[in-house]
């Protein structure tokens, strides 16, 4: 039992990194505890364990006396010439008063102790290592699961990715291996945790930064980021550098860099967008692929309304608003985004511009225009290939029909004239 625990000792000290000196220390004052229980009330009582072979004993400082009055403080001289040839009444003399069975009562107490100094060394080693991992990615193994929370084995210690913090979309199983974001180490009910997160949108900016060099020596910088978990993010870059093409180097050659990414994310869509203080093109940057008409601010109250063709109005919004939604969140401004309605004009309103288009025609009265388009000559086009003969047919051109086409015709010239006029000189 005693090499298991040496065993035990060296296990901890090589896989918790604690110091076999500080094993120890703990171990003794579990032993000192325990032998006090068996040994009783002894005086200044000692106990002493092997580091090599692990066997433990108890000793006891006691005053040599003509006479024992008390057996815990106290030892005749005879006893004590026994231990000490020269020993004289008024000496100490320190003696083993280990008990029959003593060492498996004191390995359990020492092994209650070990375990408590490993817990309280972890802790304070967690926060030493980790207080300045905050905002790093770290690799672990998912070791079991606290209902819904995953606790991640990262080698000397274990991490908390709590529920809030997974993906909705992603399912994990025992002894898989996955990346996580430091979110924060804190206190918990049980000493400090590490809290671990898959679904915070700095996951995505620090995934970028190892991934894209640019971003890390600062060139490029992530100037906003908005994220629906598992479905899709949008984030906003902008280039310290005006000769490096911020979204170009976020996606990489075939875009390979982003593709390394999604893949990691389990292929959420992820909109690389070039920032601009502009809101109206920042705006229509992150709203692409869908093509808007106009764009118009309210700066008061810092709202944007977006009028797109309706064949683009589902395109805009997203699959359950997604897009509109991520492209408030990214630019700071409330997005409505409306569809253009085009009105169709009525028969009525056709007849009246043509009638109109006819009338302003010199020599063609709004009457005869009337007449003209009723006949179904609605544009001077039509009248240039009519016969005299079947205007002269029209109650309200009759005799006048010569003199309308002439007019027609006039108008006609006018208008090739126009078109082929030569620019002027300059």
């Amino acid at each position: 039992m005693n090499a298991e625990f040496i065993a035990g000792l060296e296990f901890w000290e090589r896989e918790k990194g604690v110091s076999r000196e500080v094993l120890m220390g703990a171990v003794q004052e579990a032993l000192l505890s325990a032998a006090k229980k068996a040994v009783g009330p002894a005086r200044e009582l000692r106990v002493e364990m092997d580091s090599k072979n692990g066997d433990i004993k108890a000793f006891a400082k006691l005053i040599v006396a003509d006479r024992v009055i008390s057996q815990h403080d106290q030892i005749s001289v005879f006893d004590a010439r026994r231990i000490k040839a020269d020993a004289k009444v008024g000496d100490e003399i320190e003696k083993e008063v280990t008990p029959q069975g003593f060492g498996r009562v004191a390995a359990q107490y020492a092994k209650q102790a070990l375990m408590q100094k490993v817990r309280q060394a972890e802790k304070a080693m967690i926060m030493t290592e980790f207080k300045d991992r905050v905002g790093d990615i770290v690799s672990g193994t998912v070791r079991r699961f606290d209902r819904s929370d995953v606790i991640l084995d990262l080698g000397k210690y274990e991490a908390l990715m709590p529920n809030k913090e997974r993906v909705p979309t992603e399912e994990y199983q025992v002894g898989e291996r996955i990346r996580c974001y430091v979110k924060a180490v804190q206190e918990g009910p049980h000493g400090p945790e590490i809290i671990l997160s898959r679904a915070d949108p700095r996951f995505i900016i620090k995934l970028f930064s190892v991934e894209v060099s640019e971003i890390s020596d600062g060139t490029i910088e992530v100037k906003g980021i908005a994220r629906e978990p598992g479905f899709r993010t949008k984030m906003a870059v902008y280039s310290r550098d005006s000769k490096v093409d911020p979204v170009g180097a976020c996606v990489g050659l075939r875009g390979q860099r982003v593709k390394n990414i999604v893949r990691e994310l389990n292929n959420e869509k992820v909109d690389v967008i070039p920032w601009s203080s502009d809101i109206k093109t920042f705006v229509t940057k992150a709203l692409e692929p869908a093509k808007l008409k106009s764009v118009e601010l309210d700066e008061v109250r810092k709202r944007v309304k977006v009028l797109v063709s309706e064949d683009q109005l589902s395109l805009a919004i997203g699959k359950r608003g997604q897009n509109a939604r991520l492209t408030a969140r990214l630019t700071g401004w409330e997005v409505d985004i409306d569809a253009e309605h085009i009105v169709t004009k009525g028969f009525d309103e056709k007849v009246a511009e043509a009638v109109a288009s006819l009338a302003a025609i010199p020599g063609i009265s709004r009457e005869q225009a009337d007449a003209l388009v009723h006949a179904g000559l609605t544009r001077l086009e039509d009248l240039l290939s009519a016969e005299a003969g079947d205007l002269a047919d029209l109650p309200q051109i009759g005799e006048t029909a010569a003199a309308v086409l002439e007019a027609a015709r006039a108008e006609a010239e006018r208008r090739t004239l126009k078109v082929g006029e030569a620019p002027a000189n300059i």
